[in-house]
């Protein structure tokens, strides 16, 4: 994984010749990449590949290689791509997906828990756990009947089928697919739109969003107050208070 970092951290997936498949040495490493960040210093995050894919997801080799009891399991899948999903939910910036190739398992899994995805028109997107004998992870359970429903997830899930990037886009597991040679360019437009917006703003209402995920209308209602709270004390809001009654645009 190699990881080059500026207002924007870009996180490149770089095993071109097992199509950037993770380890949980990767695992391990991408959750640290995004736990380690400051609003202060980063716009964004991307995540792509190296090569053809953006990832096929889990390592079969290295699967095929485990011998572990099924605590130690447990503990592998929770402190690895668990803590990949969460990293990703609790980051406090945008974390863009630039979907530069096929995305399957994981890789489809890790699409669909980032703020954006964008896609190559060339990608294809599958649950492909099913095809040996898992279940998805990666918040794949977690996130993916919120994102695109219970009977859509359930089919994904259960046959392993494939999906073009525009049947992606149409069922929002990426925001939108667009032809190959232009999806660094679609990227780098949201980026600039991202960079212009106050970050530590985007992270208040990125942990509002996602606390409130199966939450009551009234604990909605409290966290959406606490984290409304906390942006009223911030830079960002009296820039934007000061800029709209001087009517300048806001310098956040």
């Amino acid at each position: 994984m190699r990881i080059d970092d500026g207002s924007i951290r870009q996180i490149t997936f770089d095993r071109p010749d097992v199509y950037n498949a993770m380890t949980a040495a990767v695992a391990h490493d991408l959750a640290d990449a995004l736990i380690n960040l400051d609003s202060s210093d980063h716009d964004a995050v991307v995540i792509t590949g190296d090569g053809d894919a953006f990832s096929a997801g889990g390592d079969i080799e290295a699967m095929a290689e485990r011998d572990e009891s099924a605590p130690e399991a447990y503990e592998r899948v929770r402190t690895t791509l668990g803590r990949v999903a969460e990293a990703v939910l609790t980051a406090p910036v945008p974390v863009v997906a630039k979907v530069n190739g096929d995305a399957v398992g994981a890789g489809m899994a890790l699409t669909a828990v980032a703020d954006f995805a964008y896609a190559a028109e060339s990608a294809r997107f599958g649950a492909s756990f099913i095809n040996v004998g898992l279940v998805p992870d990666l918040g794949g359970t977690a996130i993916l009947p919120r994102l695109i429903g219970l009977r859509k997830t359930k089919e994904l899930a259960f046959t392993g089928k494939l999906l073009s990037a525009t049947e992606a886009a149409d069922l929002d597991i990426v925001n939108e697919a667009v032809p190959d040679d232009q999806l660094d360019d679609r990227v780098d437009n949201l980026l600039e739109t991202l960079a212009e917006q106050p970050t530590e703003s985007i992270g208040l209402a990125k942990r509002a969003i996602h606390g409130n995920l199966g939450a009551s209308l009234q604990e909605g209602l409290e966290r959406e107050a606490h984290f409304q709270t906390l942006a009223y004390d911030t830079d960002a809001h009296a820039e934007g208070v000061d800029a709209f009654l001087n009517d300048r645009t806001p310098e956040f």
